[in-house]
């Protein structure tokens, strides 16, 4: 892997199991540098990831340091070993090393993969300047969702500190959980309290066989007894806002790394994807939708389109519905984000029966797994189907769409 640069390691008293840590990690070249050089180290030697030890003169060092990363590019991953207080958003919390030293090799390796996609991105971006205008300059954060599984006391408190900070999907079964993870797209996993190891220990067991959930988030709130497959498995006690502050940059670093995935998938396919949601963008939509109609009529099939409408919900929820949507579409349909916020999909060889069957399908999804920003608010879309006629163009049947939607929301 590269790594264009050296894992800078600030230590102050470098304890027995980082120093195994780090020798298992095997990730050279490594350059030792005290808190007080730590500023300068980055600027000089361009690290690719940095290791930290908690500075023994309080937070100010590594609040500095949090702050210039975050502007950083390429990405350049910070990684605190044994926080003892709550973190900087970007300060990847480690805990519990000495039990596991191999756990700081597997982190640096997941993070440095989230790394190399950037710098593959920039390098990429460069030659694709037009779609520079659809990528999104927010935080990262804004576009993650979390899984909370749990069902005791703390549930409904890290309920409320991780939806004042991100996205959330409950669970108050490991069953229940397991359904959201096959629908949906997530970007960490808080187990709260409620569930005997037994059951925690099955559940991660299942996570490490799964290719798709092995790089995920997970947090638990208790010092395990064995390892796992997961490199992105930590444990942080606490109350809720604290799981919740120190949960926040391994999330944060997931959704990134979606982000950089989704912006890749758009530069292969020409700039014909929007990277915030995945679908086609409404210039791709709108002349592969002329094409389909024109071939559809040609050959007397069937066609049917639905829009999707979410309300006045922030931008956060309507990316998130729409990637639902387009996760569970079959590959031969296709649909677009407008601007207005609506999503527009279109079903080859669907009947309006079938169509409106599946178009309510997606929508219960949506209904059941995407959370409004405001307390107590449901995030419950509208939909209106519409099947082609022998005498539509593309246009008259999108013209009957919205007129048919902006009827029944009026």
């Amino acid at each position: 892997m590269s790594q264009h640069g050296p894992i800078v390691v600030i230590a102050i008293n470098q304890s027995p199991s980082l120093t195994a840590a780090l020798t298992d990690a095997k990730l050279f070249p490594m350059v030792e540098v005290a808190w007080a050089d730590a500023s300068d180290a980055v600027a000089r030697l361009l690290p690719a990831a940095i290791v930290a030890e908690m500075p023994a003169e309080g937070l100010d060092p590594l609040t500095r340091l949090a702050n210039r990363l975050t502007t950083h590019q390429p990405y350049v991953p910070l990684i605190l070993i044994d926080p003892t207080t709550r973190l900087p958003a970007n300060a990847i919390p480690l805990s519990a090393l000495d039990s596991n030293p191999d756990r700081l090799g597997a982190r640096l390796r997941a993070a440095l993969r989230v790394r190399s996609l950037h710098v593959t991105m920039l390098r990429r971006l460069a030659d694709s300047p037009t779609l520079q205008s659809r990528l999104a300059d927010s935080d990262p954060i804004q576009d993650a969702t979390v899984l909370l599984i749990g069902r005791g006391v703390s549930y409904p408190a890290l309920s409320v500190a991780l939806g004042e900070r991100m996205g959330i999907v409950g669970a108050l079964s490991i069953e229940a959980a397991a359904k959201h993870l096959n629908a949906r797209d997530v970007d960490g996993i808080v187990i709260g309290d409620g569930f005997t190891p037994r059951v925690v220990d099955a559940f991660l067991t299942v996570l490490a066989e799964d290719t798709r959930f092995r790089n995920l988030p997970v947090i638990v709130p208790a010092r395990l007894t064995r390892g796992y497959d997961l490199p992105n498995l930590e444990m942080i006690a606490g109350d809720p806002v604290d799981v919740a502050t120190n949960a926040l940059p391994l999330i944060r670093q997931h959704a990134f790394e979606q982000r950089l995935v989704r912006t890749l998938r758009s530069i292969d396919a020409g700039g014909l994807l929007d990277p915030r949601t995945g679908l086609l963008t409404p210039a791709a939509f709108d002349r592969d939708f002329a094409r389909t109609v024109e071939q559809t009529l040609s050959r007397g099939a069937g066609l049917s389109v639905a829009r999707f409408t979410l309300g006045d919900q922030p931008a956060r929820v309507q990316y998130d519905a729409a990637r639902i949507i387009g996760r569970l579409m079959r590959r031969t349909d296709f649909a677009t984000m407008r601007d207005d916020g609506s999503i527009v999909a279109v079903f080859i060889g669907a009947s309006s029966r079938t169509a409106g069957s599946v178009a309510r399908r997606l929508a219960s999804v949506v209904k059941h797994t995407v959370h409004s920003t405001k307390r107590d608010a449901r995030v419950d879309p509208h939909v209106v189907v519409e099947t082609l006629l022998p005498t539509d163009s593309a246009a008259m049947l999108l013209s009957r769409l919205d007129s048919d939607a902006h009827r029944a929301a009026s």
